[in-house]
């Protein structure tokens, strides 16, 4: 994730800004015919006076940011007009800590309207409209902070934004703003305004950056334990709105999904680059718990074989959580017979200076997992080529295999390193693999700068299984799906298409050999069970998803901008599929919750070869 205290003043779209403190000058109180919020903030997501000198814009302070790159305050006009698409709030930038202004007080802010983009143009964010350079008079102090607005289920349209503008390349920005069909209109109509929601549910958990997100639309797409799913491109939950603290941090609830800020959480509305629509609140709503638990699954039978997939989060020596990823693979996930681990570094973890080697790492897991109670796994894995396979610099992130040997074996044939490929072959009328461990198709321009499939063979009670483990490309880079061009565009998709390709080409090759063949293909794919990245993974059907055999309302194992959704998954070839003896599970252990040891929940799938 990208650091949050990136520079501020690095993306205006109209005037730059002077990282100037503000000035305070006593005069006397604006003009009647002065220019208003609304007129700065007009009808669409652009200020028809972007780049132009303002005087005397009279307001109502109703929030002051001390602290952060985007330090200044907000006011709002106490004295609305009737077109519910203007905003009456605006945010004044001052670039420091603001002095001698305070909620309550009426000012009066001289200065340039400027649309700034959090994230920079590139980021293809909406622009957040500001008064930048201000000068500004405190004309009263104690004045009533005009009310704030509801936003609530019977506010918030059920669309979720407008098509942008063909002529635009997409955008929507010189769109008339439609807050009464729209909800990304509906938040843009209260940019900078001071807003309410009340007995909000928690549908992302709290970060370490003091931020979370509820809910107004309890109902939308809900599923057991309080989350919101995010079950097609078409159905992006226009209830979710973020949540940070205009006040200390130390302030700020430690909330898991499932759980309520009870009562009220007011303040003014922000546009960020990390979620969009924020509430910034000064006044947040009572804690109150859902008893969210951490689920187990069940322990597989003597006859099934169970393996799963985990994403260990950049685990490497220096680590302190491994006792914690110890105790959910032997308790959580019940021992399975083999776990692929995404991200584990090599043994000095971010130190860039040429270490590949990943076995202290995976060593100490190990042993975490016997002192947990849980069996000695062995395990197989190849080391990457140093800087090749993304991730973390110094990192040298992969996959590895961890196995149960007193449940199943491990076929080890040939010599598998970094750069070659392993085929398949036939053993004893069997598919079997040329090298195992061994790379698939580790010089495809697919897995440029990205992780590549590390394929091994096992064996458990006389039947050989092929395994695939998998870590595709990042969703990094795409548009947000509150950014100014709609549909957003989702510029990574491009490579997880060939990376899937090439998984997909080489599960058929294994199936041309061996029709029946148990073949796996698991991991961190990155994107979505209904995505066309596993449309081409699914391909003639050599592989099928099999979080698809769980209801839809609980399909998912990651949770981003209060969005429950599937980036983990493990897929089948058909005689797994159709053996009629599958079942599945999606462990919520990590995701929902604000204390989490991975972003990601595991997945575990077992069956009867």
């Amino acid at each position: 994730m990208a650091s949050k205290s990136s520079a501020r003043l690095a993306a205006l779209t109209v005037a730059a800004v002077c990282s100037a403190a503000s000035t305070i000058v006593l005069t006397s109180p604006a003009h009647a015919d002065s220019v208003r919020v609304h007129d700065i903030q007009g009808s669409t997501r652009l200020s028809p006076y972007a780049g132009e000198q303002v005087t005397d814009v009279a307001g109502i302070v109703t929030g002051v940011r001390g602290y952060g790159s985007s330090r200044g305050f907000w006011i709002q006009d106490p004295r609305p007009d009737a077109d519910p698409a203007t905003s009456e709030g605006v945010f004044v930038f001052t670039g420091s800590t603001p002095k001698g202004v305070a909620v309550g007080d009426a000012v009066t802010v001289s200065g340039t309207v400027s649309e700034y983009v959090p994230g920079g143009t590139s980021s293809g964010n909406q622009s957040l409209t500001e008064i930048t350079r201000p000068v500004f008079t405190v004309v009263s102090s104690g004045n009533e902070v005009p009310a704030a607005t509801t936003v609530s289920a019977r506010t918030v349209p059920r669309a979720y934004a407008p098509e942008g503008d063909e002529a635009a390349n997409g955008s929507v920005n010189g769109l008339p703003l439609r807050p009464a069909k729209y909800a990304l209109d509906h938040y843009e109509s209260l940019e900078g305004m001071n807003v309410r929601v009340a007995d909000a549910r928690v549908v992302g958990a709290s970060d370490p950056y003091t931020e979370l997100w509820v809910t107004v639309k309890p109902w939308e797409n809900a599923n057991r334990r309080g989350g919101t799913v995010y079950g097609s491109y078409d159905s992006q939950n226009t209830g979710r709105l973020q949540i940070q603290s205009l006040g200390k941090p130390a302030d700020f609830p430690d909330a898991n999904v499932g759980d309520t800020l009870a009562g009220t959480t007011a303040g003014p509305l922000d546009y960020n680059q990390y979620g969009g629509y924020t509430l910034v609140a000064s006044e947040i709503g009572a804690l109150e718990s859902g008893g969210p638990e951490r689920e187990s699954t069940r322990r597989q039978s003597s006859r099934e074989l169970a393996l799963a997939t985990y994403n260990v989060e950049n685990l490497d020596p220096s680590d302190e959580t491994f006792a914690a990823h110890a105790d959910a693979i032997v308790h959580n996930l019940a021992s399975p017979d083999i776990v692929s681990l995404e991200e584990i570094q090599d043994n000095n973890g971010a130190t860039d200076d040429g270490t590949v080697a990943a076995d202290a790492t995976v060593g100490k897991l190990i042993d975490a997992i016997v002192a947990a109670g849980g069996p000695r796994y062995d395990w197989r894995g190849i080391d990457p080529v140093d800087g090749e396979d993304g991730g973390q610099p110094g990192g040298n992130i992969r996959q590895a295999f961890l196995f149960n040997p007193e449940r199943v074996s491990f076929t080890d044939r040939g010599s598998g390193d970094a750069t070659t490929a392993t085929g398949v072959t036939k053993v004893r009328g069997r598919a079997a693999l040329t090298h195992s461990p061994g790379r698939v198709d580790p010089a495809n321009p697919a897995w440029d700068d990205s992780r590549k499939p590390l394929a091994g063979e096992f064996a458990f009670r006389g039947r050989t299984v092929l395994v695939i483990a998998n870590h595709f490309n990042s969703k990094g880079g795409d548009q947000s799906l509150s950014a100014q061009y709609q549909p957003p565009t989702r510029g990574s998709e491009t490579q997880r298409h060939l990376q899937a390709k090439a998984v997909n080409t080489f599960v058929k090759d294994v199936l041309s050999t061996q029709k029946n063949a148990d073949v796996i293909a698991l991991g961190d794919i990155n994107d979505f069970e209904f995505s066309r990245t596993t449309r081409i993974l699914e391909d003639d059907g050599a592989l099928w998803s099999a979080v698809k055999s769980l209801p839809r309302s609980e399909r998912y194992s990651y949770v981003y901008q209060g969005n429950s959704q599937v980036l983990d998954q493990i897929l089948v070839s058909p005689s797994i599929r159709w053996g009629g003896r599958l079942s599945y599970d999606s462990v919520h252990v990590n995701a929902e919750f604000h204390d989490q040891i991975s972003d990601h929940d595991p997945q575990v799938l077992r069956f009867r070869p």
